[in-house]
């Protein structure tokens, strides 16, 4: 029997990087799954890679109402009712504010504060007494970096909205913790590069920037992400910061 045997967790964003961690962790320990995606290459991946697996794998854009509508009606049907909720969303750009266009702006918000809000809207209804939810915002929602204004605005408005649910859901016995990742080593890290070397340039930036010298796994931070799910049962309304001492520690 696996430490999550009997299970049910959704993970939004789940068909790669920390999503695709997270899912994993839960498979290897006896959950049944269901993770979201948008971007088609990473769904049929992750549809390969878990056939076979007790995962639901389906195709949803976090910004758009009708497929958060149909994620309930999905997870209704095939968990019934769940024990965790990954909120994992994120669509970031490193612009300048005087290269800030009113459509990256709105995308921006649509995918990580919209997404994140509504998501929870829609499932907090199939949420155990006892569940969770955990909320993946970013070592942005506390400090601030030069061309990240609205890419922060956004993880600042889910670590508002996770500490306001907390509350809200008190008299339901669900608790709701969001983790704040830095630098880590997932295909997008986190963000729409314009071009390889630009994303390269950030890999550089990251290793410089954080204390411990490196970016993350992404499975380090699926493992906090779980202890906030399951093993962190007094703690409700908190930031669990996982970005190697960025911001925290002296490097």
């Amino acid at each position: 029997m696996g430490i999550y045997a009997g299970k049910k967790a959704v993970v939004t964003g789940g068909t790669h990087g920390i999503g695709l961690a997270v899912v994993r962790r839960l498979l290897d320990g006896g959950a049944e799954v269901l993770l979201t995606g948008r971007d088609e290459a990473n769904h049929a991946a992750a549809r390969d890679e878990l056939s076979g697996r007790a995962a639901h794998v389906l195709r949803s854009d976090a910004a758009d109402m009708a497929d958060i509508d149909a994620l309930g009606t999905a997870v209704a049907e095939r968990l019934g009712s769940v024990d965790f909720v990954f909120v994992n969303v994120g669509h970031a750009r490193m612009q300048p504010i005087g290269e800030v266009t009113e459509e990256a702006y709105d995308r921006m918000f649509a995918v990580k504060a919209k997404g994140a809000f509504f998501t929870t809207q829609r499932l907090v209804p199939l949420v155990n007494r006892g569940g969770s939810f955990v909320f993946t915002t970013a070592v942005l929602d506390g400090f601030g970096f030069g061309g990240t204004s609205v890419a922060t605005g956004t993880v600042a408005a889910v670590r508002g909205f996770a500490s306001a649910f907390a509350s809200e859901f008190l008299p339901l016995g669900i608790r709701v913790n969001a983790l704040s990742p830095g630098f880590t080593q997932t295909p997008s890290m986190g963000i729409v590069f314009d071009s390889p070397a630009d994303k390269a340039a950030n890999q550089g930036i990251g290793e410089e920037l954080t204390p411990m010298s490196r970016h993350a796994d992404p499975d380090e931070i699926a493992k906090a992400a779980l202890f906030l799910g399951f093993d962190a049962t007094f703690s409700t309304g908190i930031v669990l910061n996982a970005h190697g001492g960025l911001a925290t520690v002296a490097g």
